[in-house]
């Protein structure tokens, strides 16, 4: 299989590294809300018609598959 080309990943690196401890971790704060957000609008457009509850439950339901249990 071929991966994508990805002609800025050096520079992404590079910059990254250039960050404080501190940066970095709000950094991957940032990213992890954002990945979030991503998740529950990914998961609110295949079921738009869920109520409020109905969606927290399925939402609850699909964080408990991705759960890692080995933590």
């Amino acid at each position: 299989m071929n991966a994508k080309p990805r002609p800025n990943h050096r520079i992404y690196i590079q910059i990254l590294r250039r960050l404080s401890p501190e940066q970095r971790l709000l950094k991957s704060f940032e990213l992890s809300d954002f990945v979030n957000q991503l998740f529950i609008h990914g998961l609110r457009k295949r079921h738009p018609d869920a109520s409020p509850s109905e969606f927290h439950t399925l939402l609850l339901k699909r964080l408990d598959k991705c759960h890692n249990r080995n933590y």
